[in-house]
C-alpha cells in the first residue's frame, strides 16, 4: 500500500479517536480544523443542535491579501484570528479544540495560537 494511503487511513483513525470523546454543545462549541496541501479551513460547530456557528478559510479574499508571498503558516495565522473574531461576536467565548487527527505544530499550532491570542478560551 502506498505510504500516502497508509498516513491518511491513520490520520483519519486519530480523528475518529478525538470525536469520540470531543463534542461541542451550545456552551462550548467545536473548533474544528481541515488541512489541505495548500489551504486551511477552521470552522466553530454545535454539535447538539448540529450548526456551523462560524467558519473561516485561507480561500476567503481578505484572508488571502496577496497570498503568493505569504507563508501557509501566516495564512493559517489570518485564519486563526478570522474564527476567533467570528466566534466571539456570536457571544461564545470557550471552545473545544478539535485538530482533526493532525498533529499540534506547524500550521495547525499556528491556527490555534492566533485564535487564544484572538480571545478564544481553549
Amino acid at each position: 500500500m502506498p505510504r500516502d494511503k497508509d498516513s491518511r487511513k491513520l490520520r483519519l483513525a486519530r480523528h475518529r479517536r478525538v470525536r469520540r470523546r470531543a463534542s461541542g454543545t451550545p456552551d462550548r462549541p467545536r473548533l474544528c480544523v481541515f488541512r489541505s496541501l495548500k489551504q486551511i479551513y477552521a470552522q466553530v460547530i454545535d454539535d447538539v443542535n448540529g450548526h456551523t456557528i462560524a467558519f473561516a478559510s485561507s480561500l476567503e479574499p481578505d484572508i488571502r491579501q496577496s497570498a503568493e508571498q505569504v507563508a501557509k503558516a501566516e495564512l493559517s495565522k489570518r485564519v486563526g484570528a478570522a474564527i476567533a473574531q467570528r466566534t466571539l461576536s456570536t457571544g461564545a467565548t470557550k471552545v473545544v479544540f478539535d485538530r482533526g487527527g493532525y498533529k499540534y505544530h506547524g500550521r495547525v499550532k499556528a491556527l490555534a495560537d492566533a485564535a487564544r491570542e484572538g480571545g478564544l478560551d481553549f
